[in-house]
């Protein structure tokens, strides 16, 4: 791939001053952060508005699923918030994924809408306890075929199938891996993995990294050192 892999923080934390900590010691270290569910239900609007104004770029990750009408209604109610991604789940469906895009495009032109596929904590046995009979690989080009048609250029997916998605989709659409952990690093509850340095050489346009970065006794140096990794990728 000749675009750049770039790194996300997972700004998974418990409290606005611990992410805000947190933040002060990476800015000029890295370039975006993703705000996930539980801080944005907690601190809102104002949290996005504060990790913009450090110079972060703001990945707001709510993984979107409802009827088409309510997701775009939603999309449309961040216009004017300082965010450059936002997540819907693929499994909602081509119209609530055009919708979403259209509405992203309407309200605020520079947000990219990015369809999650299969979460990487499932592996095939909790696929199939959702009815879905398919392996996951074979779910999420499934989903990822249906968001390229319903006009969605971002894909949340594992990096085990970075491959699979840019032999079937090109080099066009953007594809973000979470499941991304540094060699020895804890795995936690992800399933699908894969250390930096491969994902950025298969093809992933953004890694997600949290624990590894937020435990670090030096995050900063944590950061930079993955962020170098993915520059040798080259």
């Amino acid at each position: 791939m000749s675009k750049q892999c770039k790194l996300i923080l997972a700004l998974d934390l418990p409290d606005r001053e611990l992410a805000l900590t947190m933040l002060k010691k990476l800015q000029g270290s890295l370039e975006w952060v993703k705000i996930g569910l539980q801080m944005y239900l907690k601190y809102g609007a104002g949290l996005v508005e504060e990790a913009a104004a450090m110079g972060f770029k703001v990945f707001l990750d709510l993984k979107m699923y409802d009827i088409p009408n309510t997701v775009a209604s939603a999309v449309k109610s961040l216009a004017g918030q300082k965010i450059s991604m936002l997540t819907i789940h693929a499994s909602g469906g081509a119209e609530m994924m055009s919708r979403a895009a259209e509405a992203a495009a309407e309200s605020n032109p520079n947000l990219e809408i990015l369809a999650v596929t299969v979460l990487t904590s499932f592996d095939e046995q909790a696929l199939r306890l959702t009815g879905v009979a398919a392996k996951p690989a074979e779910q999420v080009l499934n989903l990822a075929l249906l968001a390229k048609q319903s006009g969605v250029r971002g894909l949340v997916c594992s990096p085990l199938e970075i491959g699979l998605l840019r032999k079937n989709l090109g080099g066009e659409i953007d594809l973000i891996t979470p499941g991304i952990r540094p060699l020895g690093a804890d795995v936690g509850d992800q399933k699908r993995i894969m250390p930096p340095l491969m994902a950025a050489r298969a093809g992933s346009s953004y890694i997600v990294v949290g624990r590894p970065i937020l435990k670090a006794a030096d995050p900063a140096l944590a950061a930079r050192g993955i962020i170098a990794e993915l520059e040798s990728a080259k």
